[in-house]
């Protein structure tokens, strides 16, 4: 796997990423157990960037990343957006 510097912050980023949204089950029925089989796999082959985001299945892909972050000791790099569904889109509508 060939890494890249991001930006001035020192982390190492894989060039090839994990897309999320397809775990997330919006693209047809999915499996737990294929989606965290597909994550382990690229994981197991040098990916350490993880994209994801709350409308990927309801957020369900973000809990599928979470499930797979704790079982490994690697460092991931997780990118989520968040928001898309807030209407209005103000800062009081976001939780944790």
């Amino acid at each position: 796997m060939n890494y890249r510097t991001l930006g001035r912050t020192g982390w190492r980023i894989s060039e090839i990423g994990f897309g999320s949204w397809g775990i997330g089950g919006d693209w047809g029925p999915t499996e737990d157990t294929s989606a965290l089989a597909a994550l382990n796999g690229a994981i197991d082959l040098g990916v350490n960037f993880i994209d994801t985001a709350d409308v990927y299945g309801d957020g369900h892909s973000e809990q599928l990343v979470a499930r797979v972050r704790k079982s490994r000791s690697e460092q991931l790099i997780i990118a989520t957006k968040a928001g898309r569904r807030l209407n209005p889109h103000v800062a009081s509508g976001y939780n944790r």
